[in-house]
């Protein structure tokens, strides 16, 4: 794969041009070694190959070609009639249309660097919705399913409505520090696959950093969402982990919910507002219909 990479073709494409500068440049100097001269036809050769550059990089890949097939066509009927018959004027049916070659080359790899470069940047800006490696949503993953769920709630409160729970790690600076960055980031996947066992495929879950994770659980009865905050705070605090020392990590996780109530229907619009409710919540394992 590192190969084929515009960067690559790049660094390919520029051997070739510095190898066949060289290789004119020693026909050029051979001739004048043996001929004892330098004359206006080698200097017009000389700058063709300045052109054919020009040609390669400037000018349309169509007709850059068509260009070199017309040059080939008139090289031989200029070789076959006029032209003398040595290793320079040879060589120059092959080293013109090949440096044209080279330059379209490098023109293309450039213009796919450009494009890649432009791509990773874009990338690089863009906050996923879903991280890979654990399947947690992030923080704008976390404010379109609530609106989607607050919108669906609210018109239908008679028969749809859901809950929301977060679990917060305590002293999580001690725990980034007897892990390390390294495993703490797999602490996260493990802590992830652990609250997927506990809840439903249709419930959703996020990750909106410093050690907060939030579930979404559409459909469940507030008179069962004690039990099930419960079971995966517990589940999370015996996740099996060491830390660098090969210790039993203990964990401490503290749990809130909130249950949607539609005369609040528009406080669910500032996604911050239901953060903080849940973080109030936190605090004394609540569950709050209030925001």
């Amino acid at each position: 794969m590192k190969n084929s990479t515009p960067l690559r073709r790049v660094e390919l494409g520029y051997f070739l041009l510095i190898a066949l500068a060289m290789v004119q440049q020693l026909m050029i100097y051979w001739n004048i070694y043996v001929n004892q001269t330098f004359t206006f036809t080698e200097f017009m050769f000389s700058i063709g190959t300045l052109a054919a550059l020009l040609i390669g990089f400037f000018l349309p890949v169509g007709v850059s070609t068509v260009t070199v097939f017309v040059f080939l066509v008139t090289y031989f009927v200029w070789l076959s009639t006029l032209a003398p018959v040595n290793a320079l004027t040879l060589s120059w049916i092959l080293l013109l249309p090949a440096n044209t070659a080279v330059a379209i080359l490098i023109k293309l790899a450039l213009v796919r660097s450009r494009r890649f470069i432009k791509r990773l940047e874009q990338l690089r800006k863009t906050n996923p919705d879903i991280d890979i490696d654990t399947s947690l949503g992030s923080k704008d993953a976390f404010e379109d399913t609530l609106m989607k769920q607050a919108n669906l709630a609210n018109r239908y409160s008679d028969q749809y409505g859901f809950c929301i729970v977060m679990f917060k790690l305590d002293f999580l600076p001690l725990t980034r520090e007897s892990v390390g960055s390294h495993r703490f980031a797999k602490l996260i996947m493990e802590l992830s696959r652990t609250i997927q066992k506990q809840i439903r495929y249709e419930d959703y879950k996020f990750s909106i950093g410093e050690g907060r994770f939030i579930i979404l659980c559409p459909l469940t009865k507030p008179e069962y969402l004690k039990s099930l905050m419960e079971r995966i705070k517990i589940a999370m605090m015996n996740v099996p982990f060491r830390d660098k020392k090969g210790m039993s990590l203990k964990l401490v996780v503290r749990a809130g919910g909130l249950v949607f109530q539609k005369e609040q229907f528009s406080r669910y619009e500032n996604i911050d507002d239901i953060i903080s409710a849940l973080e109030r919540n936190t605090e004394t394992d609540l569950i709050g219909e209030y925001i």
